[in-house]
């Protein structure tokens, strides 16, 4: 009888590379994950990541139209929208702080609506953008930037509307606003900064005092290693932990160091917009 050999699929072989790809990329994530591990829990391990991220290639925050492009994809005839949802009883400070950050770097149409589900917004609210220019024609702007107050139990961004899913969570936002900036970190840089993200959301703003405590002590020990939470670049981590010391009115009794931060970041003109806000 005749054997015949098995033809492979090739969209299935790409598959299987692509997974293969996947494995390898979490396997080193794991490693890093690991060693952050060991420094946390036996702090004088030979395991230091400072140095790991002062070796890390930082690049400037600034973007073109073109590396735009590159982050969020070309879609020509189109002006990408990013469009979100936030409860105006809990104001998400860290993406009006973004906001200004991405009004530095980019031509943005920026636009503030109220869904019919409120039924009042404070004015200081309805002008957290500020000033805004003499509205132009769409295809003039790089990015859209639209914030809805709304009653959402958690803030919620859609780009892409007709497509994507919506990426629920400050912390989230966050991350995937400030990486529009065009920053790059290695494996254990990014680990880090999410782990400050995470702890500023969950500890910081949402734990008992105890935790806001211990979470001061360690951002007062990691300041006096570094200009900012991770390393000497601002990162989306200290605009969080920012945002999360304002919200819990914690401001003023806090370490040496972090209080010098505070300042660092007040210097920052879309820092120093928010902070009129709350006044």
């Amino acid at each position: 009888m005749p054997m015949y050999k098995e033809e492979v699929d090739p969209a299935l072989q790409a598959l299987e590379s692509r997974q293969e790809e996947i494995l390898k990329r979490l396997y080193e994530l794991k490693a890093a994950v690991d060693g952050l591990s060991k420094m946390i829990q036996t702090p004088d391990a030979d395991f230091d990541a400072t140095n790991i991220i002062q070796a890390d290639e930082h690049i400037p925050l600034s973007a073109s139209a073109a590396e735009l492009d590159n982050l969020l994809g070309k879609d020509y005839g189109a002006l990408k929208d990013i469009v979100i949802n936030a409860n105006p009883d809990h104001p998400p400070l860290s993406l009006l702080i973004l906001h200004g950050l991405l009004c530095e770097r980019y031509k943005i149409l920026s636009a503030i609506h109220t869904h019919s589900s409120v039924k009042s917004v404070p004015e200081n609210l309805l002008k957290c953008f500020g000033d805004q220019p003499k509205k132009q024609s769409r295809h003039e702007y790089q990015l859209g930037f639209t914030l809805i107050w709304k009653d959402v139990p958690k803030s919620q961004m859609k780009f892409s509307v007709q497509t994507m899913c919506p990426i629920e969570g400050e912390g989230n936002i966050a991350r995937f606003l400030f990486s529009l900036l065009g920053q790059k970190h290695n494996a254990v840089t990014a680990t880090l900064i999410d782990s400050w993200v995470d702890t500023a959301i969950f500890q910081l703003q949402e734990g008992s005092n105890k935790e806001k405590a211990a979470v001061l002590r360690s951002m007062n020990a990691a300041l006096g290693k570094t200009s900012w939470l991770v390393g000497n670049e601002l990162t989306v981590a200290d605009v969080v932990a920012w945002c999360a010391l304002q919200q819990t009115g914690s401001t003023n009794a806090v370490p040496a160091n972090v209080q010098k931060w505070l300042k660092s970041c007040e210097n920052l003109a879309p820092f120093n917009s928010v902070l009129k806000l709350l006044n």
